[in-house]
């Protein structure tokens, strides 16, 4: 079952910290990070408890505006339309729980969603009003153009905002949301995009995209620190969010920063460091060429899902294009007791998510820059062994 596929840099796993005795196919749920983000992240925490007065109160909000400067050219958005959160469920809460809709109102969203944002959804809507509409997507995907038009059929003149991931989490999939985005603008409808595992796993142009609010973590593909996420709002919707802290940053200062990045980044004390290392994570993926990275993890997760469905007989969800997924691979399985996939972990070391979908049952394979085709033989190997005992 071994494959000649070579990622560009075959040393590139010695920059990252993960336990060799373990196959790590699981970056799409925390991910790792290289050795030189961590240290840029000790830096600045070093930075900070040799004179926390100093970087508290004279140097912070000068230090976190550079990097905002970095991740708003890496993701092509105004610096001051983007601020840094915790993650992205923190991002989602925000724009969430600044809405108000009526009883009548229905917020459109798909059956691919994660989880915690759809509790995060019907737990406001349960209080304030409003319902949320799943929209079937069946697999495996057809066209670009079929899914656009099965989501926008759902269209009510009740609906009031789309709540859609940009890649989804329990089935790995790159959705095509840019006409979607497109047609909620014309027709009043707010456009809320959860993007947890888009930078760094994908390009992002949020300026080409043009959504009203957009969520994601740098933790997951672009191997920054845990603890950093952004959320971007369109210039003209920042006002309609509300800050979840009553502190300093109600005393707006516009010598600074602006009204939207004053809430919801000067806070309170926190630790920086995580935001701060973001550039870090971004010129490490620059200097490495990421497009390249990411082409051959793209190859050796389409080696793995052609591998496990000769074995399973199971169809695959999409084609082996980049068009519906990138670096993480979801493999059907034969469905039934979910317990023979954790021995992945329990028999051979192996950590790769168990999704269980629709009735449906599926291995989630991330492919990061660390990963060999020994990694996707060891995962083959253990697959053929679970499923023909």
């Amino acid at each position: 079952m071994s494959t000649p596929l070579q990622l560009p840099l075959p040393d590139i796993a010695s920059q990252f910290n993960l336990r060799r005795d373990v196959t790590f196919l699981n970056h799409g749920s925390f991910g790792s990070c290289p050795r030189s983000v961590i240290a840029a992240y000790r830096h600045w925490q070093d930075e900070l408890e040799s004179e926390p007065v100093l970087f508290f109160g004279r140097r912070r909000l000068g230090l976190l505006s550079d990097a905002r400067q970095a991740l708003g050219s890496f993701v092509n958005a105004h610096a001051d339309d983007v601020v840094f959160v915790p993650n992205i469920t923190y991002a989602m809460n925000i724009v969430i729980n600044s809405l108000r809709f009526g009883p009548d109102d229905e917020i459109l969203t798909t059956n691919h969603e994660y989880g915690a944002i759809n509790n995060t959804w019907n737990y406001h809507l349960n209080r304030y009003g409003g319902t949320l509409v799943n929209v079937d997507i069946p697999l495996p995907m057809t066209s670009e153009s079929d899914f656009v038009e099965r989501v926008w059929s759902a269209v009510t003149p009740r609906t009031k905002a789309l709540s859609i991931s940009h890649i989804t989490s329990p089935t790995a999939l790159i959705f095509p949301i840019k006409e979607l985005i497109r047609r909620c603008r014309a027709a009043g409808i707010l456009s809320v995009i959860d993007g947890a595992h888009v930078p760094g796993h994908i390009d992002l142009d949020l300026t080409d995209l043009d959504p009203d609010f957009y969520a994601a973590n740098c933790h997951k593909w672009l191997c920054a620190p845990k603890g950093a996420g952004f959320l971007y709002a369109r210039k003209d919707k920042q006002d309609m969010l509300e800050p979840f802290v009553c502190s300093w940053n109600l005393s707006w200062n516009t010598h600074h920063s602006t009204r939207f990045v004053n809430l919801f980044e000067n806070v309170g004390t926190n630790d920086p460091a995580p935001w701060l290392a973001v550039p870090a994570a971004i010129e490490f993926q620059r200097t490495h060429h990421w497009a390249d990275v990411r082409a051959a993890c793209h190859a050796l997760g389409s080696h793995a899902r052609q591998q496990i469905a000769a074995m399973t007989g199971i169809e695959p969800i999409s084609d082996e294009s980049n068009t519906w997924w990138n670096q993480m691979a979801l493999c059907p399985v034969p469905h039934g007791e979910r317990y023979r996939y954790t021995r992945l972990w329990d028999d051979f070391l192996i950590e790769v998510p168990v999704v269980v979908w629709n009735d449906r049952t599926f291995l989630r394979v991330a492919i990061q820059a660390y990963n060999t085709p020994n990694d996707i033989d060891r995962l083959l190997t253990a697959v053929k062994r679970i499923i023909h005992e």
